[in-house]
């Protein structure tokens, strides 16, 4: 990624000295960064809030109430994960995370599902069904709140931050439903 950024860079060094004009080049960057650091300010309260009330969930027992409440959908789901295993509650915190809008605060909870799943793994290295099917879900992140988009929306002062609502939740399930079809069918495939 590095190697992308400095490439970015020389060409738009190289354009802006073609062009005549290479303190525009050094003045876009200045105003680019700091438009990311005033962003990024605004991102951190909504992460804030979310991770600070998934972290008491944690805290207070509702995420192993929750995976005790969701164990009959990720039975047939996870059959490879056996009942109280500490993947469970790391991947629901990343589900519910995702489903919150918040990818950011998603990834060490999924990190840690991964982690505990790998110990599960009889042949280390190679991906199991459980560890694809997570990654599959994952990646689709239905978003019931897509907080961050909302955020980045309210950033920009959007006339409605929140109109992008049904379109991301009719498109987030659309991927959902096929990431687990997909994962599914090709479980049987490559047994």
């Amino acid at each position: 990624m590095n190697l992308v950024f400095l490439l970015l860079l020389v060409a738009a060094l190289v354009a802006g000295a073609l062009k005549g004009d290479v303190r525009a080049v050094g003045q876009g960057a200045l105003d680019g960064a700091q438009g990311a650091v005033t962003l990024s300010l605004g991102l951190w309260g909504v992460l804030s809030l979310w991770l600070g009330l998934l972290k008491i969930a944690e805290k207070a027992g509702l995420v192993d109430k929750l995976a005790r409440a969701a164990r009959p959908l990720f039975r047939p789901l996870f059959s490879e994960v056996p009942d109280g295993h500490p993947a469970i509650p790391a991947m629901l915190l990343n589900l519910a995370a995702n489903a919150l809008g918040l990818g950011n605060a998603a990834t060490p909870f999924g990190l840690k599902a991964m982690v505990e799943l790998e110990k599960l793994n009889p042949t280390p290295g190679r991906a199991t069904n459980s560890q694809v099917l997570f990654l599959a879900i994952n990646t689709a992140s239905i978003q019931l709140v897509p907080t961050t988009v909302i955020a980045l929306r309210a950033a920009a002062h959007s006339n409605d931050p929140g109109a992008i609502w049904l379109p991301t939740l009719l498109a987030t399930s659309c991927a959902l439903v096929v990431a687990i079809v997909l994962a599914k069918s090709l479980e049987r495939v490559w047994k």
